[in-house]
């Protein structure tokens, strides 16, 4: 049965208060084909090929797919976009990291992890040996997350909201996940249309518990000044995009590209 509300209250407050907060970049279990359930895919990337390729592992945030990353430019590498499997019921995400990890056929990988795949890559990365490590708008440790500061994630309210509340943007959705552009927008619009409210409640459930306060070596952290999603003064970043929001691995591209670029010597 689903949590009833009451009726005087709007629902964009509701979404405000309740919805929003929580989110932190969940990933999506989106709608995908049996085939693209089977692994990972592998895209080549700039001008170099076999042996001379810098194997690259993204993981998804934002309630997102690779159609985040879409605007990095890093030539020379060989870019592999995680899949999402289905969690099983009660699966932790350090369960589900380790299943996650079994897409990793390259010895002492690179990671980028966006939101919430910036979590599941730390989690990845105590798991098998990691040459370097990239967090863009997401939390190292339980304490940057802060999710017990969080009434709808503490309270487990999350578990109660109708899928139609997830999936569906509005213009607070745009702003507190920084995109203001047509483009920004039918992104995010399209990203939230394929989110799995299953995964989601999981994805929350998951972050709720993550007690995690290990570092990986080799870690940097790119985020921006004006996340409203993961706050900047929350976490410990490495490097600051001026005025970058939650959807700036998007809408910033070309800066973190840079800076992705210099750490992998690229």
């Amino acid at each position: 049965m689903l949590l009833r509300f009451p009726a005087f209250i709007p629902r964009f407050v509701l979404v405000l208060l309740v919805v929003l907060p929580a989110v932190a970049g969940l990933p999506a279990a989106a709608r995908v084909t049996e085939t693209e359930h089977s692994g990972a895919e592998a895209l080549p990337c700039g001008n170099a090929t076999g042996n001379d390729m810098q194997t690259i592992y993204f993981f998804s945030g934002l309630g997102a797919d690779a159609r985040a990353f879409d605007r990095l430019e890093l030539p020379g590498c060989r870019i592999i976009h995680i899949r999402w499997i289905d969690p099983l019921k009660g699966e932790s995400m350090a369960d589900y990291a380790r299943r996650l990890s079994e897409q990793i056929t390259v010895a002492h990988p690179v990671l980028v992890g966006l939101s919430f795949g910036g979590m599941m890559a730390i989690e990845v990365s105590r798991i098998i040996p990691v040459q370097k490590l990239v967090l863009i708008s997401s939390a190292k440790t339980a304490g940057e997350l802060a999710a017990n500061k969080s009434f709808f994630l503490k309270w487990g309210l999350y578990k109660y909201l109708p899928g139609s509340w997830i999936t569906k943007p509005n213009f607070m959705v745009y702003r507190l996940f920084g995109a203001a552009s047509p483009a920004d927008k039918a992104l995010l619009a399209a990203i939230l249309e394929d989110t799995d409210p299953r995964f989601y409640r999981w994805a929350m459930n998951g972050m709720v518990h993550w007690d995690n306060s290990y570092i990986p070596a080799h870690l940097i952290h790119i985020h921006g000044t004006a996340d409203r999603i993961i706050p900047f003064q929350n976490v410990k970043a490495d490097f600051a995009i001026e005025g970058g929001g939650h959807l700036m691995v998007y809408n910033r591209a070309a800066e973190i590209s840079r800076i992705i670029r210099d750490y992998l010597n690229l």
